[in-house]
């Protein structure tokens, strides 16, 4: 019973990291958002509690049947679990624009600045606050669409250091990636 409150827990912060990584964009939104995590977070919780009891009729115990398993709205991330990004030249040439950097102040603006300067590399790139599993994002490009970026410093720090490869190093959008990758996937 322990475990499972323990995961309860797990899974609110899970659920609360994800809402503020996300920001405060529109209350309906807002709201929308949270249903589905706690939706999520309770089918997880369900998810869990039947394996392990499955797992304790097996002989493992709960630590080996919990590994791995979903830690809120969004599942726990491997080392080879990269999120979306594009590559289709044809997708590319049709992105949506970025948002101004007007409406914007300090770091955030940088990174809105330099998102309307390289979309298509930025397009080109996984964003790992996982946005693409909760929001439904196609790239970090697609975090710069609305204001979402703005609330998150994953976001943001990924574009600059995107916008500081290209410029000063003349990385390519795959070695940029390659650096993204390496930088920001989960460490074992």
């Amino acid at each position: 019973m322990k475990s499972n409150t323990f995961r309860l827990g797990l899974l609110m912060l899970a659920a609360l990291f994800t809402a503020a990584c996300a920001g405060s964009e529109s209350e309906r939104r807002s709201a929308s958002r949270s249903n589905a995590s706690q939706q999520k977070a309770s089918a997880a919780t369900s998810q869990q509690q039947q394996q392990s009891s499955a797992v304790a009729s097996n002989g493992k115990s709960e630590a080996d049947a919990h590994a791995g398993h979903a830690h809120g709205a969004v599942e726990a991330a491997s080392v080879n679990d990269v999120p979306a990004f594009e590559t289709n030249a044809a997708s590319l040439k049709k992105l949506p624009p970025t948002l101004s950097a007007g409406g914007f102040a300090g770091k955030q603006r940088l990174a809105y600045q330099v998102a309307s300067e390289i979309p298509q590399t930025l397009a080109q790139l996984p964003c790992y606050c996982y946005c693409d599993r909760g929001f439904g994002h196609k790239s970090l490009h697609s975090c710069f669409v609305d204001d979402h970026a703005a609330h998150c410093a994953v976001c943001v720090d990924e574009a600059l250091l995107a916008y500081r490869l290209q410029k000063e190093e003349k990385l390519s959008p795959e070695q940029i990636r390659e650096r993204i990758i390496k930088d920001y996937a989960p460490k074992l």
